[in-house]
């Protein structure tokens, strides 16, 4: 019973790390740059066409964040089950987990660098759209692709869902961080003209994002590598008593 409710209490400081990382994911360097092109490709018209509302982008970019979704749950529970299957490795497992996250912070802290991290995933948004299938599927294809700025936050918090050893709170640790990543995306459709003035206020503060996600990993690390989520929950528990019935 004591393991359910600390479970229970460990998932919302794990949640509120994977909706921070979603939304970070967004503002990334090689993410931010792309949406618009990537909502001018999806509705099959160009940047000048998407500004004066020629076409809606929101139906694609709702497929689009479907896609993804899809690939982050399914990875959400896998990774629960190998934690699961591997639950007697927890404290291994949550170590080698720690350092690696650690190791992908201190590289967007340019403590120093990754070559592989380095690198951008993009396409060229030309005139054709593939209607909604379409979206969907390319979703599905970034999620399975994504660009190396997202592989260590989605990193991070699919060693959250392994570390955690339930199946059912490793996927909606995954769904909160498709959430984060995917609400941005779709506001950016809703809003198209104003989303892209703010995208491009944003784009000279990219790099104090890019250490603020560095921070984030290895914050998150250290309490990998310590055991301080569990130290956490416990708190959480003995202070907050009716977080129990969440389990």
């Amino acid at each position: 019973m004591l393991g359910i409710e600390l479970a229970s209490a460990a998932f919302l400081p794990a949640a509120f790390v994977a909706m921070l990382a979603g939304l970070l994911s967004f503002l990334s360097p090689c993410v931010l740059p792309i949406v618009p092109p990537y909502l001018a490709y999806m509705t099959g018209v160009g940047l000048n066409g998407l500004k004066t509302g020629e076409r809606s982008a929101v139906l694609p970019a709702l497929f689009f964040v479907m896609g993804l979704s899809t690939v982050f749950l399914v990875m959400g529970f896998a990774a629960s089950a190998f934690g699961r299957a591997f639950l007697q490795y927890q404290e291994v497992l949550a170590r080698i987990a720690g350092v690696t996250v650690i190791v992908m912070g201190l590289h967007f802290l340019h403590v120093f660098r990754i070559p592989i991290l380095d690198q951008e995933a993009r396409i060229d948004a030309g005139q054709q759209g593939g209607g909604a299938l379409g979206a969907y599927v390319l979703g599905l294809a970034f999620a399975f692709g994504w660009t190396p700025c997202i592989g260590p936050q989605l990193g991070m918090i699919l060693s959250l869902a392994a570390t955690g050893g339930e199946l059912s709170r490793g996927t909606a640790l995954l769904a909160v961080y498709a959430l984060g990543l995917g609400i941005p995306f779709l506001l950016a459709a809703l809003f198209i003209r104003r989303a892209i003035g703010l995208m491009n206020r944003i784009k000279p503060y990219l790099k104090t994002i890019e250490r603020a996600m560095g921070a984030l990993l290895v914050v998150v690390g250290v309490m990998l590598l310590t055991g301080a989520f569990s130290s956490f929950a416990y708190w959480l528990l003995e202070t907050f008593p009716a977080l129990a019935l969440l389990g």
